[in-house]
């Protein structure tokens, strides 16, 4: 039987496929970034047909490097940025408007009224979900009213809904499979997580029509064949899971009380609470961890909207450095008692905040202040924001006796021995850091009999490196104090 696998990994600013063997190890990967829309301050787009053709592009070039035919692989696994919102014609196939991504914010004022008319305790008690531009329900309803004649046409089940997911799997399957998996439905805030089903009540408060949506599967089910012109060989799409779930099962974060955290784009910080959905009194979410076998895994998540984007911005936007990589060296230079903070609300700030009005700053400046001390800042943004989460987490009376990572960032030595050292927690580090992409490897290697069980992939997971806090108590009471002021100062504006 063949063994290999290979994983579309999705993401924010990139699309990216990996060919694995059984073993779970890269043998090829292909990366393509594409473009970034700006329409207006808080909203964020991309071109949807973009995302599909850098995506085939990937999957064509990894495959190449690999020497592994299509025919050749077991399955298909994709991951994705979740809540990112595509409506397409589903007679021609093309979107009707931009893809909406998840850091958008338009849908603010729209949020905020339904929040001030009562309903935000009955979609929490549905979905796990805040009500906030983040998730796809009120996206979804902006375009059906934004483009002429679309509303019309929902109700006429002439348009497919689909977050990242969907739209690549209908590509893939020329239009034959119109499926999403049980993590990406939860992030609409239309999903029921507790009946595991589109919730009526929900499609009529966002005005979303239902012919609109994907059928729910299992994260590791039958998604649909691939049209054999993309890769040469139709190939069986077997796992599908949003990019933080995918990246929980690629960490074997299988039993409750496993936490992960990813740093990409944005942060997110998982925690498994098993077959329990734990309501969250300090504004987490409950989740989807995975959906397996009809039975549903729960988590509560953190999410954090900047992370390797203030990196991104300090080298694109103020040129700070040329390279992330260059970070490093100014961090040791500067220490970890650095009095300026930078706060990367660029597009508003999640979790435990929610305050999509919070605009980004840097404080603590003075003249001795350099480069040095605001590149520095914005990687210790990352671990700030990250203990809001753990200490929201202890909060709600769970706990994290340690913290596996993984995502861009966490290659810089210097960031993780930090966030060991301002959570107060031992942090893990991996072999394989790229775990989103493996986590749908491993739920289309389930799928399709690579793997037999959650125990085996467990059994995969290695190690590289564990981070033990050392620092001093009250340095890490001094440095989180100034941390808070700063949001509040952010937040108040």
């Amino acid at each position: 039987m063949t063994q290999y696998l290979l994983a579309i990994d999705q993401g924010t600013t990139s699309s990216r496929a990996i060919v694995f063997n059984a073993s779970g190890i890269s043998v090829a990967t292909a990366q393509q970034e594409f473009h970034q829309y700006f329409p207006k301050d808080g909203q964020v787009e991309h071109d949807a047909v973009e995302i599909w053709d850098s995506t085939l592009e990937v999957c064509r070039q990894a495959l190449k490097e690999s020497g592994v035919d299509a025919s050749e692989l077991a399955g298909i696994g994709i991951t994705n940025q979740r809540e990112t919102t595509v409506i397409w014609d589903r007679a021609s196939g093309a979107p009707i408007y931009h893809a909406i991504v998840w850091q958008d914010r338009r849908t603010a004022s729209v949020c905020a009224k339904l929040k001030a008319d009562g309903h935000e305790s009955s979609v929490v008690e549905r979905t796990g979900l805040l009500i906030d531009p983040y998730f796809s329900a009120t996206k979804i309803a902006w375009i059906l009213d934004q483009v002429d004649g679309a509303r019309a046409k929902a109700e006429a089940g002439e348009l497919a809904f689909g977050t990242i997911d969907s739209w690549l799997l209908w590509n893939l399957t020329s239009g034959r499979s119109h499926r999403t998996d049980a993590t990406n439905a939860s992030r609409t805030a239309l999903f029921n997580i507790h009946e595991q089903q589109w919730d009526d009540e929900l499609l009529a408060l966002f005005r979303v029509p239902s012919a609109l949506l994907p059928e729910v599967l299992d994260s590791a089910a039958d998604f649909g064949v691939t049209d054999e012109q993309w890769l040469g060989a139709p190939v069986q799409v077997a796992g599908i899971a949003g990019d933080q779930h995918a990246s929980l099962v690629g960490q074997a974060c299988f039993e409750p009380g496993m936490a992960k955290s990813t740093y990409g784009t944005g942060c997110f910080l998982m925690l498994n609470t098993g077959e329990k959905a734990l309501r969250s009194e300090n504004r987490l979410l409950t989740t989807m961890a995975y959906r397996l076998n009809g039975k549903p895994c729960y988590a509560m998540e953190g999410s954090i909207f900047v992370a390797g984007a203030a990196m991104q911005w300090l080298r694109d936007g103020l040129r700070l450095i040329s390279h992330a990589s260059e970070s490093s060296a100014y961090a040791t230079a500067v220490g970890v008692d650095n009095p300026v903070y930078l706060v990367p609300a660029f597009t508003g700030l999640g979790a435990p905040h929610w305050d999509p009005h919070a605009r980004g700053a840097i404080l603590g400046l003075t003249r001795d202040t350099g480069i040095g001390e605001i590149v520095t800042a914005g990687l210790q943004s990352v671990c700030y924001q990250t203990k809001d989460l753990i200490r929201a987490i202890l909060n709600d009376g769970a706990s994290v006796q340690a913290l596996r990572v993984d995502g861009g960032m966490v290659v810089n030595d210097w960031v993780m021995q930090f966030l060991a050292d301002i959570l107060n927690v031992p942090v893990d580090r991996p072999g394989v850091t790229e775990t989103t992409a493996l986590g749908a490897a491993y739920l289309a290697g389930l799928q399709t009999g690579v793997y037999q069980s959650l125990e085996e992939i467990a059994r995969l997971w290695e190690r590289e490196r564990r981070f033990e806090p050392v620092m001093l108590p009250a340095l890490r009471e001094k440095l989180y104090a100034g941390w808070l002021d700063s949001v509040e100062r952010v937040c108040n504006n």
